[in-house]
């Protein structure tokens, strides 16, 4: 039997039977489709004509020809004497008809020969023959006398057996060749190939599954889910169980969204009494009721939308818009997928719960065991598995006879009818509804019922399938369990005598009820909700069981027993247990007992005492010890009394009589004396307590509350973050919150939420939540800024408890420098915890001071030890969780809003309104514009499809305003006649120019092309006439009737984050292989004008190698968390946007399948995915290329039922060229579903209606009603384009003509008394209640979606791309945004020009900026020449920025360099300080900077002050005079810059650790006063110094204008940091996380190669890792013969450097590398003897070697894949430096031992 939870598979007959009940006509034998299409057969393992298809598109014949005979020789054997590689689909069509199949998985294609196969079997099928022809004829040892009937089933059933044993053999047969030919085929192709193209076995079993494809790992992941959890999969119309019931309301729980919905409900309820009784003794309604009904309104839609799901296997975008009518809550429809993540959060939780009430049950088991009892426990476990084995066999039977009656049931209604011969065309009534007698409420009943019997015998069939694997299961249990007690019975016969006492002993240090009660604890167990809670009581018993083993173990060493059973499982690696378990074995439990309550009495005293109204009451009972009077003894919930001695005396007494032991001992030379508590023969008792008491689950929950509700969060600058943060530092503001509570970063609890919803209304509710969702939202992104601060090493974040006083500040120490020693867990308040446990733990009738004080060392390091750092930890993992979870819905949202971007509407459209006129399909052309001379301008023409039809480059350097590139643009332009010309945002400031310049090349191209027929003044008719023929020779594809039409276009700049991502991606190798990146991004820019979100889908179809879709998305500048959020659950929320927007926006069939661009649209309609959609793909390829109507898409098994039914509704079959000769219908290009106009012909109905045209009408005429229907459209077309003009008119006659045209939409805009198209008149809800009256169910909604259809059939719902303007073309233009460019901050620039109002200014990244006279110093200015020349480099501070004109105000005056940072205005986009940010602490700290500041100000103008020889200078002698002497300190405010010595910068960077590592910091160089050092941290201990020359410098004290590294030239330190270190970052990166990587010593490679060459002589093995010798150089380690040998590699910014080339990857070393080991002329060389020493790891020296082995972690280790290069191919990398020879000389520029300094 097969479970409902898994993947269904059909093969040809079941899918025949389908399509012929529902869409009344089979396939012919010579459907193409039908015989290869659908690639499913019976067999699992059949190969389609797909993946034929597929294999030999990708590989070629010769993949064929290997895989189908493995060979030349196997070709010759295995293949038909006639098979054709052309074609494939006749030889397999032929070989079908065969007697045999074909068999084999996926990729690995084993397919065997008829002739293996029918070898294999023969011999059994000749042997059988006789005995089915025995069977046949009743030649068989039967009795006479049995009826004809039985002998008919008996021959039925061996004839099945002998079926399916032929099969089972087969299948073996075909395993055995499949897996031979696998091993075949991953040595012969490589894994990425296949990962790509969909060819590995998974990709064959998504595509053999009927069911959604995000749906494979869901059910797949329900298949590992235990026999005990399995749960019944119901039909819609059951009755919901108690289980389902449960789910529900704690899903319910879980997400705040139902809440809003109920407290909204329970407003509109007494708003709508009020109005009902005008205001006046309004009766007020029973809220209870109002909120009984809306939370069973929730429940009941989470169980159908949780049973649509796993029954009938609906996506939630399916059920979202298809079954509104049953899934009523709208909240639960926004929910969906939440909602299936709760479902499986739950169960896991359910899971967790299942197995510990096993574990209870285990306990219980063990303490029911009597003492020396022959057996013991074994013998009572296998006695309860054979009953339970017995009742789980009756069950099943019971099923299996249910399962009959309902198959009787279900054969009898399935029976043709006795007259009137067979009804065909039955079948195809219940889907086109083409029925002509049968009366319609009797048809509908039968199908009611029949459609009743298959849910239940779907219900049945899992059921049986569950309690078959539970028989089995209890079976073989029973049997292990059986043995089991045997054997302890015979080892119990023979034990020692010793062995009762032994137990005896045992039994009293367990101390058994002092710790856990089975009653109880099962009780307590059930009604967890929280799966934190359910770890709780597993750790808990897992401590409990810890210690009793270790009291059994000793008592079987002192009895010389061995302990255990042989079968015993490890102990567990809980180290931080050791010294428990040895308390606890010698019996120290028992000890502190005496004088404490046990743990498990203390947690329900606590909880009760916290939480019941009347507190905690001493008679209570626990469960199961319920007697008479149901009074409990008091005695039992008090702390025993130790009656007379103080605890010294106490423990003397017990280590007299040898029950308590000393477990600590004086060590020689260590002063015991000093430390009393040593001494304490209890501290080990204590010990005991406390750990057993902070594992009680019921403490660490009551205690747990109250930590949530008193902890702070303080953030606190590191040494690193005092120096760099400022009031413009992205951190200001975070690193100074001091004691913020920890709640206000998660949402408010159930008690305070209803407080405060209280009494409101709705739009306050509504109010209410937007308030309490932002502030969640700003908390949750505050605490992800915190997270990103804390990982660069800025700030440290500490959650704690408030101190127990300020008093622990020192007077000059302030509270942000404290050490950690005095911000510790014992300074913290635990008053409120000791307060809550002295209550419940301490005696009531009280005790003396003594012992009460050994009780309060217990409870607090139980608190201080165990409790808070745990606490502290879940507090952070769930700050982060719930931090994650906003963040990860904050990019969602935002890719959501890429997604809704609509198609680029040209400005010649934008007066008419979208819904009358639809943008369309239109020819734009893309361009890239370069700011890098070196780099062209390129002009991409799309067409219509977004295919390039032409395209035109600009060489870099040439203006498109220059004369001879003005006519080429001209002529480009006249021969596309684009719609629009979109430039991309990439080129920055210099893609504004180049707009502005098509701009007027444009107004010429349109004015010559429209005024063409024109003849000019000037020019007589010959001339005329020679133009005209030059005109048609130039545009021959100029039609005529184009002549009266004139050429419109326009200039825009569009953002090209996506197309920059497609030119230097891997999609764009493979579309245009040999073409420049600016071209594929002027492309891709134009595609992204034409539709945005097929670009986004575009984008996501690339895979990574490990067979991950979506990817290459993360490189998107989607949110600027991104980088801290996790990949899947980003990727998962990626897709989930983009499959709503597609379904609500829906996929053109034939575009989708014909170009790759828009493909990738198909992988997000429901039911597919991106294997299926290839498979789609390539089967309408097949089939010809088009797809005519709807219904042929299930009738030529383009798609299985379930997948048909979850993704027909969102393709659309449009008219097109291919299809002239087929009548398409026009609600195939619409949102209704074909249940409501092919299998339900509601849709014809209320057209025919509307129409007024009789039910006659509505009959079988297909033509009649597709007419029908287009008559209806039409006329619900025209009303709208009535009511827009009307309301258009309106608006103007009363507010002049100001009406927005976006801003009308039909939906929203015009109310429902206003419509008058003929659908309107119709009553559709009294249609729907005769409908649903009827017995068809519930089809409203549906009825609804016709009517909208018919007025805006598939009207697309996003809203026209809108050029980006003011502070987004800002940012977009510049990089730069509001907080990276503020007023107050200071800058850097040239001066390019002085005017008479002030000065020009480029900044850095190209910004333009402006210094006004009056800003230009503190006294008046008359020109701006006395200040500054052209050339000059400033520094400056902003004034203002002016993001609409594209410039900065900038300002030298000292008056505004004086202001203090925090006196500029805070920049809008960044969020307000904190209400717990220490603004005090900030301003003594800008204080603090400021003097220092000054004093540096102060030394660099004494510096700039001395006179130096500058450039060009010459000496006496006339030769060029060398700068050199001290080193000149640089005037240089760069964050990266520092002037200090090498080993300063050197101890800054490793003091920094992980945070620094690919960071540089830049020095003056000891080397010469015109050169600077970079210090570059490749890895933690490893830093690279890089020697750079400077020169054309203002000043010595000023950086040089040229910073030079091996003849590459950079501008500005920024410059230098991009270019440079930045792709040689990137490089290391690649590095890191290249599959031959190893982080070990060389030496330890080396060794792993020797031991891999011992294992295998034959192999030539290699590794890659770093260099010990150089830093930040590769080595590439291998081995050929016995020594190990190496070759070193360089890393540049261009690639990866061996011998005298550069690679771009370390892929393509790689490959030359294989190809020739030896090296590009280099002779190879063994390893130095003795090779690293130990010593080598552990040091530290200044040119960065390793310090030590055991800390190489690099902040890329976390990353699963490399970004690409931010420069890409635009920037060409300076030259890098060789590699060093293989004879270990070392690198250029680079000594062995030591560094410039």
């Amino acid at each position: 039997q097969q479970s409902s939870s898994q993947p269904e598979r059909y093969d040809e007959d079941g899918l025949d039977d389908f399509i012929e009940d529902d869409t009344g006509y089979g396939l012919e034998d010579d459907d193409d489709y039908g015989r290869s299409g659908g690639g499913l057969r019976g067999d699992k393992g059949a190969i389609s004509e797909a993946q034929i298809n597929e294999a030999e598109e990708i590989f070629g014949t010769d993949y064929l020809d290997f895989m189908d005979g493995g060979g030349e020789e196997e070709d010759e054997e295995g293949l038909d004497e006639d098979y054709d590689p052309n074609n494939v689909g006749g030889m397999m069509r032929k070989r079908r008809k065969s007697k045999f199949k074909e068999a084999g998985v996926g990729v690995a294609l084993g397919v065997d020969s008829d002739e293996e196969i029918a070898d294999d079997s023969t011999d059994e099928e000749d042997s059988e023959d006789d005995n089915d022809a025995a069977d046949l004829f009743g030649d068989d040892d039967m009795e006479d006398d049995m009826g004809y009937k039985q002998r008919a089933e008996v021959l039925k059933l061996k004839r099945e057996k002998k079926r399916l044993s032929r099969e089972e053999r087969r299948r073996q047969k075909r395993e055995r060749v499949d897996a031979k030919r696998k091993a075949q085929l991953r040595r012969a192709f490589e894994p990425v190939q296949l990962v790509e193209n969909f060819c590995t076995e998974r990709d064959d079993a998504i595509r053999m599954a009927d069911s959604p494809e995000r749906y494979y790992d869901w059910l797949e992941a329900k298949k590992s889910v235990s026999a005990a959890t399995a749960r019944k999969v119901l039909a819609i119309s059951d009755d919901i169980d108690m289980e389902e019931e449960e789910e529900a309301m704690w899903i319910m729980s879980k997400i705040p969204a139902f809440s809003s919905e109920v407290a909204t409900a329970v407003s509109n309820a007494t708003a709508a009494a009020a109005a009902s009784a005008g205001g006046e003794n309004a009766m007020v309604p029973d809220t209870d009721d109002v909120m009984e009904k809306a939370d069973r309104t929730i429940i009941e839609s989470i169980v159908y939308a949780l049973r649509y799901m796993r029954g009938e296997k609906l996506e939630p975008e399916f059920i979202k818009r298809y079954r509104m009518d049953i899934v009523t809550s709208p909240a639960v429809r926004d929910n969906l997928y939440r909602i299936m993540d709760e479902d499986s959060e739950w169960e896991r939780m359910t899971e967790a719960r299942t197995k510990i009430e096993g574990v209870l049950q285990s306990f219980r088991e063990e303490e029911e065991e009597p003492a020396g009892s022959k057996g013991g426990p074994e013998v009572e476990r296998a006695a309860r598995l054979k009953e339970q084995f017995k009742v789980a066999e009756e069950k099943l039977n019971d099923t299996v006879e249910q399962e009959r009656k309902v198959q009787e049931q279900l054969d009898e209604l399935e029976k043709p009818k006795e007259k009137g011969g067979d009804d065909d065309d039955d079948d195809d009534d219940d889907l086109f509804g083409d029925d002509d007698e049968d009366d319609e409420a009797a048809k509908a009943a039968k199908e009611e019922k029949k459609q009743t019997l298959k849910n239940h015998l779907n219900t049945l069939n899992t059921l049986l399938s569950t309690q078959a694997e539970e028989v089995a299961r209890l079976d073989t249990t029973f049997h292990e369990a059986e043995a089991a007690a045997n054997a302890a019975a015979a080892a119990s016969s023979q034990g020692n005598g010793n062995s009762e006492s032994i137990s005896e002993e045992s039994m009293a240090k367990m101390c058994r009820d002092k710790l856990w009660h089975y009653g109880d604890f099962s009780q307590y167990a059930s009604s967890m909700t929280e799966h934190r809670h359910i770890m709780d009581m597993k750790g808990y018993l897992n401590l409990i069981k810890e210690g009793n083993e270790a009291i059994k173990d000793k008592a079987a060493h002192i009895g010389g027993v061995s302990s255990s059973s042989k079968d015993k499982k490890k102990r567990s690696r809980r180290f931080d247990w050791d010294y428990y378990r040895t308390c606890v074995s010698e019996g120290l439990r028992g000890v502190c007992y005496k004088f404490v309550l046990p743990p498990f009495r203390v947690g329900i005293k606590l909880e009760e005492t916290l939480t019941a109204a009347g507190g905690f009451s001493y008679d209570r009972v626990l469960p199961g010890d319920e007697d008479e009077d149901d009074i409990g003894d008091p005695r039992q919930w008090i702390a025993p009394v130790v009656e007379g001695p103080g605890p010294k005396e106490f423990a003397d007494e017990l280590i007299g009589k040898g029950e308590l032991v000393m477990l600590s001992n004086p060590r020689e030379g260590t002063d015991w004396d000093k430390t009393p508590e040593m001494n304490d023969p209890l501290r080990a008792c204590r010990y005991v307590a406390a750990m057993e008491l902070a594992q009680e689950p019921r403490i660490r929950r009551q205690l747990r509350a109250i930590y949530r509700s008193e902890a702070v969060i303080t953030t606190r600058p590191t040494s690193k973050g005092m120096g760099a943060i400022d009031a413009f530092h992205e951190y200001y503001g975070l690193h100074l919150i001091r004691d913020k509570p920890l709640k206000e970063h998660f949402p408010p609890d159930d008690a305070e939420l209803e407080r405060r919803r209280a009494h409101l209304n709705a739009d306050e509710l509504k109010e209410l939540d937007t308030e309490l969702k932002k502030r969640e939202a700003n908390s949750c992104i505050q605490y992800l800024n915190l997270l990103k601060a804390e990982r660069s090493g800025d700030i440290t974040v500490q959650v704690h408890l408030p101190f127990v006083s300020t008093n622990i500040e020192d007077a000059s120490t302030p509270w942000y420098k404290l050490p950690a020693d005095k911000r510790g867990r014992d300074r913290q308040d635990v008053a409120r915890f000791m307060e809550a446990l002295e209550r419940v733990y301490f005696p009531a009738n009280g005790d003396t001071d003594e012992w009460n004080e050994e009780r309060r060392k217990i409870l607090r390091m139980a608190l201080v030890n165990y409790l808070l750092p745990q606490f502290e930890a879940e507090a952070r993992r769930d700050l982060k969780d719930a931090s994650t979870r906003i963040g990860v819905e904050a990019s969602a949202q935002n890719l959501n809003t890429m997604a809704m971007t609509g198609p680029y509407r040209p400005s010649h459209l934008l007066g008419e309104s979208r819904f009358i006129v639809p943008t369309g399909e239109l020819p734009i052309v893309g361009v890239c514009s370069s700011n890098d001379a070196k780099d062209g301008t390129f002009l991409a023409a799309v067409n219509e499809k977004g295919e390039l039809s032409d395209h035109l480059a600009i060489p870099g350097g040439t203006s498109v305003t220059s004369d001879k590139m003005r006519e080429r643009v001209i002529t480009f332009l006249m021969q596309t006649r684009p719609a629009a010309i979109v430039v991309g945002s990439g080129g920055g400031v210099s893609s504004r120019a180049t707009a502005r310049k098509l701009g007027e090349v444009l107004t010429q191209a349109t004015e010559r092309w429209n005024n063409r027929l024109i003849q000019g003044q000037d020019e007589d008719d010959e001339d005329f006439e020679e133009r005209m023929a030059a005109f048609s020779q130039m545009h021959p594809n100029h039609k005529d009737e184009d002549e009266d039409i004139d050429w419109k276009c326009n200039v825009d700049i569009v953002d090209d984050n996506v197309a920059q991502l497609f030119g230097r991606s891997v999609r764009g190798k493979k579309e245009f292989p040999d073409t420049a990146v600016n071209l594929k991004v002027a492309i891709a820019t134009a595609r992204w004008a034409k539709d945005p979100l097929s670009e986004l889908a575009y984008t996501w179809s690339a895979a990574s190698d490990a067979g991950v879709f979506g990817t290459e998305m993360l490189f998107l500048n989607v949110h600027p968390l991104q980088r801290l959020l996790p990949k899947p659950l980003l990727l998962r929320e990626y897709e989930r946007v983009l499959c709503n927007v597609v379904a609500n926006v829906g996929v053109d069939l034939y575009g989708a399948c014909k170009f790759d661009h828009i493909h990738g649209l198909l992988s997000f309609v429901p039911g597919l995915g991106p294997r299926k959609a290839n498979n789609l793909k390539q089967s309408v390829a097949r089939i010809g290329g088009a797809v005519s109507s709807r219904r042929s898409i299930l009738a030529k098994r383009l798609l299985g039922p379930i997948v048909y039914n979850n993704s027909v509704a969102f393709l659309r079959v449009r008219a097109i060229d291919e299809l002239q000769d087929h009548q398409i219908h026009p609600l195939d290009d619409s949102r209704c579903h074909p249940d409501v106009y092919q299998r339900n012909k509601w849709a014809v109905k209320i057209a025919v209606d509307a129409l007024e045209l009789g039910d006659s009408a509505a009959g079988d005429n297909d033509e009649y009603a597709i007419s029908a229907i287009r008559d209806v459209m039409q006329n619900s077309q025209t009303e709208v384009e009535r009511l827009y003009n009307e309301t258009k008119k309106e608006w103007e006659n009363v507010y002049g003509p100001t009406f927005v045209v976006d801003s009308w939409e039909p939906r929203t805009s015009v109310p429902t008394e206003r419509w008058r198209d003929k659908v309107e008149e119709l009553d559709l809800e009294t249609f729907a209640e005769m409908i649903q009256q009827s017995g068809l169910g519930k089809w409203l909604s549906h009825l609804n979606m016709v009517k909208w259809e018919y007025r805006l059939p598939f009207q697309d719902p996003r809203k026209p791309m809108v050029p980006p303007t003011g502070e987004t073309l800002f940012r977009l233009l510049t990089g730069e945004t509001d907080a990276t460019l503020c007023p107050g901050k200071e800058v850097t620039g040239k001066v390019m020009k002085n005017g008479d109002f002030g000065s020009q200014v480029k900044l850095e990244g190209d910004v333009p900026g402006f210094i006004p006279l009056r800003n230009l110093a503190d006294d008046h200015v008359e020109s701006a020449e006395d200040i500054v020349q052209v050339g000059t480099v400033v520094t400056a501070l902003i004034t203002q920025v002016k993001m609409e004109h594209m410039c900065v105000d900038l300002s030298l005056k000292k008056e505004d360099f004086k202001k203090k940072s925090s006196e500029w205005e805070r920049p809008q986009s960044l969020p307000p300080l904190d209400d717990h940010f220490d603004r005090a602490a900030a301003l003594t700290i800008d204080e603090e900077k400021d003097k220092e500041r000054e004093s540096r100000l102060d030394a660099l103008r004494l510096t700039i002050g001395s006179s130096n020889l500058g450039d060009g200078e010459t000496g006496a002698d006339g030769q060029p005079v060398r700068r050199s002497g001290k080193v000149t300190r640089r005037a240089c405010a760069h964050p990266a810059f520092r002037n200090a010595k090498h080993d300063e910068v050197d101890r800054e960077l490793n003091e920094a650790g992980d945070a620094m590592v690919g960071e540089a910091l830049i020095r003056p160089s000891n080397k010469s006063c015109d050169s600077l050092a970079i210090h570059w941290m490749v890895r933690p201990g490893c830093i690279k110094v890089i020697e750079v020359l400077e020169q054309d410098k203002d000043t010595d004290a000023s950086i040089g204008n040229k910073l030079i590294i091996k003849k590459e030239v950079y501008g500005s330190i920024d410059e230098l940091l991009g270019r440079y270190i930045a792709p040689m970052n990137d490089r290391v990166e690649e590095v890191l996380h290249h599959r031959k990587f190893l982080d070990k010593l060389e030496d330890e490679i080396d060794t792993k190669l020797e031991t891999m060459k011992r294992a295998q002589p034959q192999g030539v093995f290699y590794f890659i890792c770093w260099s010990e010798s150089y830093p930040g150089y590769v080595s590439l380690r291998f081995i050929m013969s016995k020594t190990p040998r190496h070759h070193t590699i360089g890393v540049s910014p261009e690639g990866f450097v061996w011998g005298p080339k550069t690679y771009s990857s370390m892929d393509r070393l790689m490959n030359d590398f294989k190809k020739n080991p030896a090296g590009p002329g280099a002779k190879l060389q063994s390893n130095r003897p003795g090779g690293s020493s130990s010593s080598m790891s552990s040091r530290t020296t200044g040119t960065g070697v390793r310090t030590d082995d055991s800390n190489r972690q690099s902040r890329w280790g976390a990353r699963s894949n490399a970004p690409p290069s931010r420069w890409g191919n635009s920037i060409p990398p300076p030259m890098p430096p060789p590699g060093p020879p293989p004879n270990f000389a070392p690198p250029p520029g680079q000594p062995p031992t030591f560094a410039p300094r």
